[in-house]
């Protein structure tokens, strides 16, 4: 449900004095817009559509951090257009790189040889993928990757994945861009997929 004009200046007041919970509660009552401006860009395909919801929350979550409220515009119509630019430029990178990625994308083998995927990483258990929102659990791993993970392991998590509309770069496109080796990227790689999964076990505890 949107906030009224009066509560939203007073969350982005707050937020502007540093306050995370003023923010998360910004970024959660304007979910809807993502919903709202996704919708002419659907497919048939369930995959393209949890990318555009993931894609667009991180447009939302930028406008949120970005915005100036002394400029007299209303953070809906801001937030709108954030969203459909980040949409857009998603699009004009996969038509460049002719790839894309998707949450339900495999990145990885477990102990059996079973794939698995990011939302593999962001669950903790078939109730959490059943119960939480797709949304929801995208702002979250977009917020862990910020906070949890180091500068380095931001890079190779956000180039391994295309994440933030970046190209998907394989291990060895990013050991050369980085110039280090392939196994230290593999090493690092790992170890940010670990933190991040301890993150979304903190959910559940």
């Amino acid at each position: 449900m949107p906030l009224s004009l009066k509560e939203e200046h007073k969350q982005l007041e707050l937020m502007r004095q540093g306050n995370k919970s003023a923010r998360n509660k910004l970024i959660e009552h304007n979910l809807r817009l993502v919903a709202h401006v996704i919708k002419k860009y659907y497919t048939t395909n369930i995959n393209d559509q949890n990318d555009l919801v993931s894609i667009g929350t991180i447009g939302l979550i930028r406008a949120i951090d970005t915005f100036n409220m002394d400029k007299g515009i209303r953070l809906s119509s801001y937030a709108a257009r954030c969203i459909e630019n980040e949409i857009l430029m998603f699009f004009r990178n996969v038509r460049k790189s002719a790839k894309k990625t998707s949450l339900d994308d495999p990145i990885d083998t477990d102990k059996n040889g079973n794939n698995l995927t990011l939302l593999d990483i962001m669950s903790t258990d078939d109730d959490i993928v059943e119960n939480l929102d797709i949304k929801f659990k995208s702002e979250k791993l977009y917020s862990y990757i910020k906070s949890a993970l180091s500068s380095r392991e931001r890079t190779i998590i956000e180039s391994r994945y295309g994440l933030y509309s970046k190209p998907v770069l394989t291990q060895k496109e990013v050991s050369k861009r980085l110039n280090i080796s392939r196994s230290y990227v593999s090493r690092i790689e790992k170890k940010a997929l670990i933190l991040l999964k301890k993150e979304f076990l903190k959910i559940k505890s």
